[in-house]
């Protein structure tokens, strides 16, 4: 899991470095993995990093160590993207969606490589993977399916059409559970996207790695920039912030502690923020329904008024 001590990350010094004794191997070179802001790979603002080591306590990686203005950074980044993708047809989305899915069963070695990498047995990161894709494409064919499903005609006692439709609510903090390298994270974006909202992730901080590589696919696949962001470092230190920025709408926390719900509660409800609490077994089948896309949304009633059609005359 990460060192919770960030570091600033060294400069390289060609002069005091020195070529490794003949015979005694080479020192590898770690690589120092970046944010996902906006659609671009960026490196943190403040320098500093947290070292990644395995069950062994082997260093196997660098991940930066997000700060609060990166943070307002993915937030201004999902506000801008918000109208591009709530405006796409829910149809759009869906297939959006679906090539996630193709690509996390194009690249799912590399992914259960990862996971073992971190200290996941692998035949759970395979089972796990597998969970990940089915769970992809399962959302994927609600995105135009849900609105018909809670959408309502309410009967008034006016000469009005009132309708009710789901709505996005705009952007939305997740912040993933380490109980799971990636289902977790997967499992609370994938109904915020398919509902039409933007996302600043959080990633897990025992399994990093995942969500790193989850931001690659999404680089690569059709999702717009700015759609996904996604920040790796330390929850505690980034909570307080998304549950008191004014531009999150809503905030998703999995296996949150009863002590930093309690907090999270009172700054949300300062500035009329949804908050979602989830404690899921995400790898029950139970744990997949629609309901999960409406608890990011909002419902917008319409009145229209009904034309009278009468003997004397017909008129609104």
């Amino acid at each position: 899991m990460a060192d919770s001590t960030s570091q600033k990350k060294p400069a390289a010094n060609s002069a005091s470095a020195k070529a490794p004794a003949p015979g005694r191997g080479r020192v590898e070179v770690l690589k120092t993995h970046k944010l996902y802001i906006g659609g671009a790979f960026v490196r943190t603002e403040s320098g500093r990093y947290l070292k990644l080591k395995n069950a062994k306590g082997e260093l196997i990686a660098n991940i930066c160590h997000a700060s609060r203005k990166d943070f307002r950074n993915a937030v201004s980044a999902a506000g801008k993207a918000l109208p591009g993708w709530s405006g796409k047809s829910a149809f759009n989305r869906s297939q959006i969606l679906y090539r996630i899915a193709e690509m996390l069963e194009q690249r799912a070695p590399l992914l259960v490589d990862e996971m073992v990498r971190m200290g996941v047995a692998r035949a759970a990161a395979r089972r796990e993977v597998d969970l990940c894709i089915d769970r992809t494409v399962y959302f994927a064919g609600w995105c135009d399916k849900y609105a018909q499903i809670f959408s309502s005609v309410n009967p008034v006692a006016s000469a009005h059409f009132n309708f009710s439709v789901p709505e996005p609510m705009g952007v939305i903090t997740v912040v993933a559970g380490n109980d799971t390298a990636l289902l977790s994270l997967l499992s609370n974006l994938l109904p915020v996207l398919a509902g039409g909202n933007t996302a600043v992730v959080l990633a897990p901080e025992k399994y990093p790695l995942s969500a790193v590589f989850l931001s690659e696919i999404l680089n690569d696949s059709d999702v717009p920039g700015g759609a996904v962001n996604i920040l790796t470092g330390l929850h505690q230190e980034l909570l307080p912030h998304a549950a008191g920025h004014m531009g999150v709408h809503g905030l998703i926390v999995d296996d949150c502690a009863k002590d930093t719900a309690a907090g999270l509660r009172e700054q949300c409800a300062e500035n009329l923020k949804r908050l979602i609490l989830r404690a899921a077994d995400w790898t029950s089948p139970d744990s997949q329904h629609p309901y999960l896309i409406m608890d990011t949304q909002e419902l917008k009633t319409t009145w229209h008024p009904v034309e009278k059609i009468s003997g004397a005359g017909s008129g609104y």
